[in-house]
């Protein structure tokens, strides 16, 4: 395999949809002229309510509206894949927290965050319908990308099923709550699922008055490449496949394990 040239993205949300659409297509812009595989940008990235989360519900938008189309269309004509996280509307007035894969104007893959935020005395469920589809794996330039948004990270199972789909990169779009030690949480779990799967992990936090940014990529032996502060920016690191393979050779987890990941559902929300 050739090398992934990876880029994360990261900036703070502001509550109108249209100043976040051309914030992200100025990313797009730079991943692309920088030849950029993969891009990954925030969760949320169409709007941001701090005071009123029910707002989201009227600020949620459908796959084909203006904010994933401006997307989609600004990723057309280059190789550069790009995922990003938006919420759309469900059928029961709430919305789902999908992340969107895009790549030369096409959506080339959707997931739906499977595990919802409900703790630290917060409640997404509220207002989010959380998903039921099975873990994603997508190809990016020759290479397999696993998607997982935000809270997933704490389960590491779901990290594992994407691992047993062959995901050598997970992306992993959140917008990561301030809070006390939540930094602390934020690099360990990241950590945490790089090197007990033996991949990279290319996750981007949304920064500002309400999430701590701190965007990284880290590496299959569980070693921070790249990370940003508390300030928007681009990171970028270049993937390669002879450092997985040797990686995964003297650190055979995935080979040496002793337990499967059971697929099916625990329960539903």
């Amino acid at each position: 395999m050739n090398p992934l040239r990876i880029a994360v993205g990261q900036f703070a949300s502001a509550e109108d949809w249209a100043v976040n659409l051309k914030t992200c297509q100025e990313l797009i812009d730079r991943a692309v002229a920088g030849e950029a595989d993969l891009l990954v940008l925030p969760e949320g990235s169409l709007a941001l309510f701090v005071d009123e989360p029910r707002r989201i519900r009227e600020a949620a938008q459908p796959l084909d509206g203006p904010f994933v189309s401006g997307l989609v269309e600004r990723t057309r004509g280059s190789s550069t894949t790009v995922i990003a996280g938006v919420h759309t509307p469900a059928e029961d007035g709430r919305v789902l927290n999908v992340l969107v894969a895009a790549r030369d104007g096409e959506i080339v893959a959707t997931y739906t965050k499977l595990h919802l935020y409900d703790a630290f005395g917060r409640r997404e469920s509220d207002n989010v319908v959380p998903g039921t589809n099975a873990p994603v794996v997508i190809d990016c330039a020759g290479w397999k990308v696993g998607m997982m948004t935000c809270y997933d990270v704490r389960f590491p199972e779901l990290a594992r099923l994407l691992a047993d789909q062959g995901a050598q990169v997970i992306a992993l779009p959140t917008a990561w709550v301030r809070g006390p030690a939540k930094e602390w949480h934020w690099e360990v779990m990241v950590t945490a699922r790089a090197l007990e799967n033996t991949c990279y992990v290319a996750a981007s936090g949304e920064c500002g008055r309400r999430n701590i940014g701190s965007s990284m990529i880290v590496d299959p032996l569980g070693i921070t490449r790249a990370r940003l502060g508390d300030a928007p920016g681009l990171l970028w690191v270049e993937a390669s496949a002879d450092e997985l393979a040797a990686a995964r050779l003297s650190l055979p987890v995935l080979e040496n394990r002793r337990f499967a990941v059971d697929p099916r559902l625990e329960r539903h929300v």
